[in-house]
């Protein structure tokens, strides 16, 4: 089946989200696209200081630093998990995260060209499902993830490629750009580079933490986690999940910490390190009581 798409050519910096779903540059030519690649489709590490004002994330330290807004950074957890629910390898991730990033700079749209909605703008007409289902990140990236399982070999195939032969895009070179910054985030996401991924709020997180819906929610965008439970210690619900390694492990937390807004999470502790809402901007510290199972522990 083909899936004709209409991509759009970038739209700036990582925080410019597109307006105007009519207004789009339909090529993109080589020689911009690689200056673009040398400055940085996302923003750096240099511009993360001024958004400690609002709400937001960072991926990855030091000069490899990726600044995100807290709907990116979610969506890309939300990628990552898909890809552990469906056994999908790095390359798959990173295929996945360049297509998103051309096409909705992982923001979940309601809106695009023609039908297109979601962050990987996907037609409803042209089979990729129901609109409504296609503004769910898990169910558009599984559509996603499907599609490219039945492109050949596109694990060999350069990531622009694979990401074209799935979105059938107007302009199959726009996905080039993004390449490098996909490949960050897949080791930030995927858990290869431990307490890589960190959220702060510019609004204090209140009451407690939702674990019910966070647990329901996490399950199915990763799918079987092993023996995660909820429990209550006191007025505060926690949740326990014990990964299967590492890898997941840190994928699962980088998961609840982009997501600690939305379920009033306070804080997530795993492998001997912790994040807390409350100092998010300080990223992942040293946790003082660890704890002995490996368990990942959330409240």
């Amino acid at each position: 089946m083909s899936y004709p798409h209409v991509a759009r050519a970038p739209a700036g910096t990582v925080s410019d989200v597109p307006t105007n779903p009519r207004k789009r540059r339909r090529t993109v030519v080589l020689a911009v696209a690689a200056t673009l690649v040398a400055v940085g489709a996302f923003a750096v590490v240099s511009c993360i200081k001024p958004l400690l004002e609002t709400s937001g994330c960072q991926a990855g330290t030091g000069q490899q630093a990726l600044a995100l807004d807290t709907q990116q950074a979610a969506i890309a957890a939300t990628i990552a998990g898909v890809a552990h629910q469906q056994a999908m390898p790095s390359r798959a991730v990173t295929v996945a995260y360049a297509a998103a990033m051309q096409e909705s700079k992982l923001h979940n749209l309601g809106y695009g060209d023609r039908d297109s909605v979601g962050v990987f703008q996907q037609r409803p007409s042209e089979g990729w499902g129901p609109a409504s289902k296609l503004r769910d990140p898990v169910y558009a990236t599984s559509k996603f993830f499907d599609a490219l399982t039945k492109v050949q070999g596109y694990q060999h195939k350069p990531v622009y490629q694979a990401a074209q032969a799935v979105q059938h895009s107007a302009d199959g070179y726009a996905y080039v750009q993004y390449q490098p910054e996909a490949a960050k985030l897949t080791t930030y996401f995927t858990g290869q580079a431990p307490h890589a991924v960190w959220c702060w709020s510019a609004t204090p997180v209140k009451g407690n933490a939702d674990i019910a819906a966070a647990k329901a929610a996490l399950l199915g965008t990763f799918g079987s986690l092993g023996a995660g439970r909820v429990s209550t210690t006191g007025d505060a619900p926690s949740m326990q999940v014990r990964p299967s390694g590492p890898a997941v492990g840190w994928a699962v937390a980088s998961w609840l910490v982009t997501h600690a807004a939305g379920y009033h999470i306070h804080s997530v502790r795993y492998g001997g390190f912790e994040w807390r809402e409350s100092a998010g901007t300080s990223g992942w510290t040293q946790d003082k009581n660890p704890a002995p199972t490996g368990d990942i522990r959330a409240s």
